[in-house]
């Protein structure tokens, strides 16, 4: 009964089925171009041949739907994969080629470089010109020639492209597919000297209007907002730029679990949404302009969703307004299932990678919790008083949208936030009086004394803002982290959530049989992977960038040996090794696992293992040691050769603060000596059983 009210929801779900059977399986498009037509075809004459019209074979007509959809959705998935496109470049390049790309950006800086996306526009080859198709990710070394660059400016090299990789450590982010969802997969480095100015720029009108538009938004906030901590926040909030936002503090925002506040989201966009409504009303009041009133509210509601770049949650909301304001212009108020069913529909027909994206999942799993949820935790309570009432209501809208998002939360993020209601009650309120005053403030920027005290207003209240979030980060225990669930612990936290539901409010006992069920295969599976946690024994070498760092685990604990600028560096804690020790479900042991540790050896389980970051002559004099494996650091002076007259080993690995070139010509000479060698920069981290 619930589907037949939302059809919609029947075409999204073979939809997205189609999109995962292609990313997972690479099906040949020819096979699901033919399964398409057939199924289709055989849709089509069941549904005018009078002797299918019988209500008998409604499920077969519907089985052809589904797999038309299905279908549909592998080819739009193999189309959307920019290495399936004629031009790509991929397919013609080879080092040496001249490259003539048009960046889509301006560079933004970096720790120690510019950082840019660029499109392909050519490929040069023996004098000929090929066109070519694709984007890249363009690191510029830091001086003031590359600063100057501008979207829209093209630029030609022949300095070689080099694949994206991931850095392959346990437990790390796919960055090699986040990239390709997002059509990039080379990167090259450049200094000034490797690349051609082109005169002239190539950036399309619309963009051209849409980037300045953004920049005088970023100017006017950041010439009346003077603190920088202040300025990152009210960009982030208003246009989703986060190039300016401290890292520090958006970690605090996360810990708290109020980032979406900061993230341009659909909150955003439904106070635009009701800004714009408010502000055009008089145009309701006679039937010849209410469409111009849709015409403007959309209109200023996409032009907002473009200048912030078009995230996946930011369209998603757009779409929706859009059909709610079309419906009422059709005087038909459809059901928020089928409205929210048609969004992710015609979203994944444009990009069907977003069904991957963490925050389309969040979006729509926070609005649907919100629309099940939030009338039946807000009628628990009754409050006479409108304050408390008020503040009752938010409370509720919190409580429902954390019930759906919580699995995925603890899935992607490995933590939950404690005190999530309490600030939310909090922030929400002031985060939208931010929003709001920074809007008028852009508005009223050409106005120098009002926007200046305006923004003096604003400076103050962000940092208030600010100053509270971190100061309930300190609270004892905020964050419940370190949580580790696989796919399938989510899919039955789900289960549960969507068993007491039915069961509470729909007074069925079989959701609570079902929720019932989903909650012990979910401590069954978590079970399993603490036994298994328990009996582990590894050494992880990990693919830290400049940094020498290694976990030895014992069941479930860890011993660090590295370098200890490793242990200060937030990017190398939260984005190499946290991954990796939640992953393994371990913390640090008070004393070292070692059962033997000397300056450069150690013994673990019987298995010896030498660290070596000297010269070679410093490090034996005595006769050749036996190891199991050897671990090069840093940048010594020495020859894998005068290596194996010091030490016999079978394996050979090098670190990640070895520098590229030298690592390069020990790869070579292990190969020429036929001994096995794993450089972790290239072929990420490497881990060894020591059982």
């Amino acid at each position: 009964m619930f589907l037949k009210h939302n059809p919609i929801i029947r075409l999204l779900l073979p939809m997205a089925t189609g999109i995962l059977l292609q990313w997972y399986l690479k099906t040949p498009v020819i096979v699901s171009i033919i399964a398409f037509v057939a199924s289709l075809m055989v849709f089509l004459l069941m549904g005018t041949l009078r002797n299918f019209k019988s209500w008998k074979w409604a499920p077969g007509r519907g089985l052809m739907l589904a797999l038309a959809l299905v279908s549909a959705g592998m080819i739009i998935t193999w189309l959307k994969d920019v290495r399936n496109q004629k031009d790509w470049f991929g397919k013609q390049y080879q080092p040496g080629d001249i490259v003539m790309v048009t960046l889509d950006e301006p560079p933004v800086a970096k720790e120690r470089s510019y950082k840019a996306t660029a499109s392909l526009v050519y490929l040069f080859k023996d004098g000929k010109r090929i066109n070519a198709s694709g984007h890249i990710i363009i690191y510029l070394k830091k001086d003031s020639l590359n600063s100057t660059l501008q979207a829209g400016d093209r630029m030609l090299f022949s300095r070689e492209l080099q694949e994206i990789r991931n850095a392959g450590n346990p437990g790390g982010f796919d960055y090699k597919r986040y990239a390709l969802f997002n059509g990039i997969t080379h990167q090259v480095y450049l200094t000034y000297k490797d690349y051609h100015q082109l005169p002239g720029n190539a950036l399309p009108w619309y963009k051209h209007w849409l980037l300045q538009s953004r920049n005088y938004v970023l100017n006017a906030i950041k010439t009346h907002i003077k603190g920088s901590k202040e300025q990152g926040l009210a960009e982030a909030m208003l246009i989703g730029y986060k190039e300016d936002l401290d890292k520090s503090l958006l970690q605090s925002y996360t810990n708290t679990g109020v980032v979406h506040v900061i993230a341009v989201s659909g909150m955003h966009l439904a106070l635009l949404y009701w800004m714009l409504n408010l502000l055009f009303a008089p145009l309701l009041r006679k039937k010849k302009t209410q469409w111009l009133h849709a015409v403007l509210v959309l209109t200023l509601l996409w032009f907002f969703s473009f200048i912030t770049g078009g995230a996946a949650s930011i369209v998603r909301a757009a779409v929706m307004f859009t059909f709610i304001t079309v419906g009422k212009q059709i005087n038909r108020n459809a059901s928020i299932y089928n409205i929210l069913a048609a969004s992710a529909f015609c979203q994944l027909c444009y990009n069907p990678y977003w069904l991957w994206d963490v925050g389309f999942q969040l979006s729509y799993a926070a609005v649907l919790s919100i629309v099940v949820f939030y009338k039946s935790i807000y009628n628990l309570i009754f409050i006479k008083n409108k304050i408390l009432d008020t503040i009752w209501q938010l409370a509720a809208v919190s409580i429902a949208a954390q019930i759906l998002t919580t699995p995925l939360s603890l899935y992607y993020f490995h933590q939950f936030p404690v005190y999530f209601l309490l600030s939310n009650l909090v922030v929400v309120p002031v985060s939208t009086v931010v929003l709001v005053a920074t809007l008028v403030l852009v508005l009223l920027s050409p106005l120098k004394i009002i926007a200046g005290f305006m923004g003096l207003l604003l400076n103050g209240l962000i940092w208030w803002l600010n100053t509270f979030i971190e100061r309930m980060e300190d609270f004892p225990l905020a964050v419940w982290s370190g949580i580790s669930i696989n796919l399938a612990q989510s899919v039955l936290l789900f289960v549960f959530i969507a068993g007491v539901a039915f069961w509470l409010m729909e007074q069925r006992k079989a959701g609570l049989w079902w929720a019932l069920s989903g909650l012990l295969m979910f401590f069954l599976i978590r079970a399993v992977s603490f036994h298994n946690a328990a009996k582990q024994q590894k050494l992880i070498v990990y693919n830290a960038n400049r940094y020498a760092a290694m976990d030895i685990i014992n069941g479930r604990k860890y011993s660090f040996y590295g370098s200890s600028e490793a242990l200060t560096n937030t990017s190398v804690m939260n984005y190499v090794m946290n991954p990796s020790r939640i992953l393994h479900r371990v913390t640090a042991a008070r004393e070292t696992g070692a059962d033997l540790q000397s300056d450069n050896a150690l013994i673990f389980h019987s298995k010896k293992i030498v660290r070596i970051s000297q010269p070679i002559q410093k490090l034996v004099d005595t006769a050749p040691l036996q190891a199991d494996l050897v671990i090069l650091s840093g940048n010594p002076r020495l020859y894998i050769s005068d290596l194996l007259t010091k030490v016999k080993t079978s394996q050979i690995v090098i670190d990640g603060s070895t520098p590229a070139w030298k690592a390069r010509y020990w790869v070579q000479d292990c190969d020429s000596l036929k001994i096995p060698c794993h450089n972790v920069a290239t072929a990420g981290a490497f881990v060894m059983s020591l059982h």
